[in-house]
């Protein structure tokens, strides 16, 4: 049987006792495959390698080196949240390296949205890449691929694929999770004990807030974006909205207007907020925000975040307009 083929008579783990038998199943195999070598997985907070993380480290403990890297383009909060979770309360065997500067110099001055893709992908790669050179014994790599991934990408995971390592170093893949959907990874980081938060992250682009702080990233800009970003999300947490919508964040773009405070004229950023919601994001509606938690967005945002003189709300369903703006 296709090992990359779910099988026809699969349940759906919808359940506490589903995902506990998954789980139990899941540490006898990935004991089996793994025997005493070490496994190296590129940890970046998202669902899917929290998952895999979690699940790993209830096999086989320290055998698993996590490596986070924080290329500056994470939401506030997240790479905090990565070391706190994994490094302080399961115990990982963590490697957090910050390359801010080393992706934000690389972006310099780049505005082509395809030019910055490509730019942070082959940096992850090349920063991982030195990572996995530093350890030793590592003979697995494991990955968060889930069904999805498969079916839409012929096998390859796309979107988080760590470019060619397997080939390079010789590593043997770990995929415990590949069989399943997202909403059944959900159910199993739950039954992990992961936090809600993290169980229950949105959607968020692999380039990160590359692709929501349009045209040449500048670290001024950037740290608007991640600023009122932070405040819509805290927002609509408080609002009930949290989990009920599928998807929402703040753009930044690169482009300036007039604005006046104090008496005085100013020449800022305007922040745009998108939320969505969607069942695949092949299609998506508009969330009808009310007015009232609106106001009090503007207002934080206008008030507590430097640079910005207004506040906009994208209404553009797609199609035509994308979710993303890049």
């Amino acid at each position: 049987m296709d090992s990359n083929k779910r099988p026809e008579n699969m349940k759906r783990i919808t359940t506490p006792e589903l995902a506990n038998a998954f789980i139990d199943e899941q540490v006898k195999l990935l004991r089996e495959q793994i025997g005493s070598n070490k496994v190296l997985l590129a940890l970046s907070g998202g669902v899917d390698s929290s998952v895999v993380a979690a699940l790993l480290i209830k096999a086989i403990g320290t055998q698993l080196v996590c490596v986070h890297v924080n290329h500056g383009l994470l939401r506030k909060g997240e790479p905090e949240q990565v070391v706190d979770v994994f490094g302080k309360q399961l115990n990982a065997n963590l490697v957090y390296v910050d390359a801010v500067d080393r992706f934000l110099d690389k972006l310099a001055n780049v505005d082509d949205p395809e030019k910055k893709r490509k730019i942070i992908g082959a940096e992850f790669i090349e920063v991982f890449e030195e990572e996995a050179q530093k350890q030793e014994g590592i003979k697995f790599l494991a990955q968060g691929t889930i069904y999805p991934d498969i079916l839409e990408s012929d096998g390859v995971k796309a979107h988080h694929n760590v470019g060619g390592l397997p080939e390079k170093f010789g590593f043997e893949l770990v995929e415990p999770v590949k069989l399943l959907y997202k909403d059944e990874v959900r159910v199993i980081g739950k039954q992990l004990g992961l936090p809600d938060n993290m169980v229950y992250r949105q959607p968020f682009p692999g380039p990160g807030l590359g692709v929501r702080c349009t045209g040449a990233i500048t670290r001024d800009r950037l740290e608007a974006l991640r600023e009122s970003d932070a405040i819509l999300r805290e927002e609509f947490a408080l609002a009930g909205l949290e989990g009920k919508v599928w998807q929402y964040f703040t753009v930044v773009p690169d482009y300036k207007s007039t604005g006046i405070k104090d008496n005085k004229r100013l020449w800022d950023w305007p922040v745009i907020i998108r939320a969505v919601n969607s069942v695949d994001a092949t299609s998506a509606t508009i969330e009808e925000v009310p007015y009232a938690l609106l106001n009090k967005i503007v207002n934080r945002i206008l008030s507590e975040v430097k640079g910005v003189n207004r506040v906009l709300y994208d209404l553009s369903p797609k199609p035509i307009a994308t979710i993303e703006w890049e």
